[in-house]
C-alpha cells in the first residue's frame, strides 16, 4: 500500500530560485521501495529534483505537464516512478523563468 511522502498544491517558487526541501516528518527517511512522483506546473520552466539516499530519481528535470492548480491527475502526470534502495528523501523545485510559477505535486512511496 502506497503512502504519501509529501504533497502540495500551488506551491509558489519565485523567479530564478530553488524551493526549500519539501519532505519532512515521518517519511523523510525510508527503506527500499517504489517512489512515484506526480507533478503539474502552472507553466513551462519549473524543474524538479528528487533524491532518495543521495541517488536521483529526477535531477533538475523539467516538469513536462502544465495546467491549472488543483487539476493534477495521478494517472496522467507521472514524472518518474522507480524502485529505490532507501535513505533520506529530498524534493526540490527550481523555477528557471523570470516570473513566479506554481506547481502541484504528490510523492508516493510503496514499501517493499
Amino acid at each position: 500500500m502506497a503512502v504519501v511522502v509529501s504533497s502540495g498544491s500551488a506551491i509558489s517558487v519565485a523567479a530564478n530560485t530553488k524551493s526549500d526541501d519539501q519532505v519532512s516528518g515521518q517519511y523523510q527517511y525510508v527503506g527500499k521501495g517504489k517512489f512515484t512522483l506526480i507533478s503539474l506546473g502552472s507553466a513551462t520552466g519549473m524543474n524538479v529534483t528528487c533524491k532518495v539516499g543521495g541517488v536521483a530519481l529526477a535531477d533538475d528535470q523539467a516538469i513536462p505537464y502544465t495546467g491549472t492548480a488543483g487539476t493534477i491527475d495521478t494517472s496522467a502526470h507521472v514524472v518518474t516512478s522507480q524502485v529505490m534502495p532507501g535513505g533520506r528523501v529530498e524534493l526540490f523545485f527550481r523555477n528557471t523563468t523570470g516570473g513566479a510559477l506554481t506547481t502541484d505535486y504528490i510523492l508516493y512511496f510503496e514499501p517493499m
